[in-house]
């Protein structure tokens, strides 16, 4: 019954020698079968802030259930000089993509290609509607670089061997725009807000987030609290960022946020040929609101919200509501019996050990901590009995900020861990029937080492390092069923030549690495990596480590780590 597909990275099969964007992340894996297509653009010039609308109709003769549903997406831009943009495709309001683009140079013009299942967004898929592709550009003789995009839904036909995904029944936005856009999130008590007026047989319920940094908070991984600000010469507003999820006032839930960092971060030469982790394709959290499944289903409208605590000017803000519904049920009724989080507000707590000399030297570090540990718990009384769902989390936050500063030198040294570890379980009549378990670790660390001259030129020299790690179980009565673990990791190094007009004059010492690795209960298994210099890629290796050196995943994996509420499980 079980599908298996292989496949190779979304670079090229051997880009050994290519100056363009490489990267090992993996394609989604696709069922048997040759899919409907519908193309939603194509070949589409972003040249201003301008939306690009499109109109949509779902796939004719390819039915209204899909085994499988893929967003593919391709992008360019020509060479000459160009900052990185936001990239966001909608639909109805709803959220299909959101990344940001690859900068050229002047000998190099990048083309990238990019993924995403949106198999749980079925039922939005399933109407035709209005959609939108958003990529801020400016265009004139300074900054020349033209992006162009075209894009594509593939619909993956049912089979006996492929079965109709079960997919929420219903996709709300969270947001204004009918069409869609994101909402520019300014501080800690801006909102995404939007009131909802759900059917009465809610079953369960998820939350896919975006939040993307933005302006003043696109650094924000490297900022410091305020009182230190002036002493250690960083941007201010700390480094702590959480978005922060409510219904009707309440707190419902915590998202981690990844320190995403763009193609013109830092120092543009780490990320040529290959971006940082999920820089071009970011993945969405989901967080679980299933304990609120009673409450939501009272026929009252309720008030979702979206915030970042933290936020210092600004986060770009997204989210998507998904719904499951009980078939058999006209109402369902039910109440929040625990929330820990009420009480717990995210409060880091600070620290430092920085000292001064008499010469006016400074060394020494700022910590930033934080942990939290909390409960949900609701009923809900469906056609199969009362279900109890209990959301368990720990969220976690480690930053040291260790600063060398003299007349020759200054160096930061960024030590940052966000971890989240979840447990969803649900109950019936006292008996644990299903369990989710997920793990997910985002380590950064990046030392940024100046050194001035006499004459007043300098060097910058910059070792950055990122991880995606996720692992993640299902069981059903107490038995493992599936059990999966991914890891992204990007290593880049590289030094900029500054002379004292601070005009950059070169750079020496670029290399870069990533490693994408998927192992899975049922033997699935996928390993690139990619190796360059000097923006060149030197090293390609897939498949290298997995049975018969061979990447093979089952097509209802998810082996980019993006979300899933284990909804391929039920169909087994």
């Amino acid at each position: 019954m079980f599908a298996c597909s292989a496949f190779g990275a979304i670079a090229a099969s051997s880009p050994i020698g290519s100056t363009n964007v490489t990267v090992a992340d993996p394609a989604v894996p696709r069922p048997s079968g040759t899919p409907c297509v519908v193309q939603l653009f194509s070949n589409v010039t972003f040249t201003d802030f301008n939306t690009r609308p499109y109109t949509y109709t779902p796939p004719a003769g390819c039915g209204t259930r899909w085994a499988k549903v893929v967003l593919e997406a391709d992008f360019s831009v020509t060479a000459g000089r160009q900052y990185d943009r936001t990239a966001t495709l909608w639909l109805g309001g709803v959220n299909l993509y959101f990344g940001t683009t690859q900068e050229p140079s002047s000998a190099v013009a990048p083309s990238w290609h990019v993924e995403r299942d949106l198999t749980d967004y079925s039922a939005l898929l399933r109407q035709a509607g209005n959609g939108q592709a958003i990529i801020g550009n400016v265009v004139n003789s300074t900054y020349t670089g033209v992006i162009a995009g075209s894009a594509r839904l593939l619909f993956y036909p049912v089979s006996a061997r492929t079965p109709a995904a079960v997919a929420p029944d219903v996709v709300y936005p969270l947001g204004s725009d009918p069409v869609g856009s994101t909402t520019e999130l300014d501080n800690s008590s801006s909102q995404l807000t939007k009131a909802f007026s759900l059917p009465r047989n809610v079953e369960r319920a998820y939350l896919d987030v975006f939040v993307q940094s933005q302006n003043a908070d696109e650094f924000w991984y490297t900022c410091v609290p305020d009182q230190y600000a002036a002493e250690v010469q960083e941007c201010g507003g700390g480094n702590f960022r959480e978005a922060e999820i409510s219904i009707d006032g309440q707190p419902a839930g915590v998202a981690p946020v990844y320190p995403w960092i763009y193609t013109g971060g830092i120092d543009p030469y780490l990320w040529r040929p290959t971006p940082g982790v999920q820089t071009l394709n970011f993945m969405p959290y989901r967080v679980d609101l299933t304990p609120f499944a009673g409450v939501l289903s009272n026929g009252v409208p309720h008030q979702v919200a979206l915030s970042v605590a933290g936020a210092s000017n600004y986060f770009s803000a997204t989210a998507t509501l998904l719904v499951y519904l009980d078939a058999h049920a006209r109402q369902v009724s039910g109440q929040i019996e625990r929330n820990t989080l009420v009480g717990q507000p995210p409060t880091p707590t600070i620290g430092d050990t920085l000292s001064t000399d008499a010469a006016g030297d400074i060394t020494g570090d700022i910590n930033t901590n934080l942990s939290r540990h909390f409960i949900i718990q609701g009923y809900a009384d469906t056609s199969h009995g009362r279900v109890h769902t209990k959301v368990e989390q720990t969220v976690g936050f480690a930053d040291t900020q260790g600063f060398t500063i003299n007349a020759t030198t200054y160096r930061q040294v960024t030590d940052q861990l966000t971890s989240a570890d979840s447990v969803s379980q649900s109950s019936v009549g006292g008996f644990v029937t299903g369990e989710y378990r997920e793990s997910v670790r985002y380590p950064l660390h990046l030392d940024i080492n100046e050194q001035f001259a006499a004459d007043g030129s300098f060097t910058l020299a910059t070792v950055a390092h990122q991880d995606y790690a996720k692992r993640s179980e299902y069981q059903l009565f107490g038995i493992s069923l599936y059990s999966a673990k991914v890891n992204n990791t990007v290593d880049s190094a590289d030094t900029l030549d500054f002379d004292a007009s601070e005009n950059v004059t070169g750079h020496t010492g670029q290399q870069s690495t990533q490693t994408f690795a998927f192992h899975d209960s049922l033997g699935g298994c996928y390993r690139s990596d990619v190796g360059a210099t000097s923006g060149v890629v030197t090293s390609y290796d897939s498949g290298k480590g997995c049975p018969d050196q061979q990447n093979r995943v089952y097509w209802f994996s998810h082996p980019d780590g993006s979300p899933d509420t284990g909804n391929a499980m039920l169909g087994w």
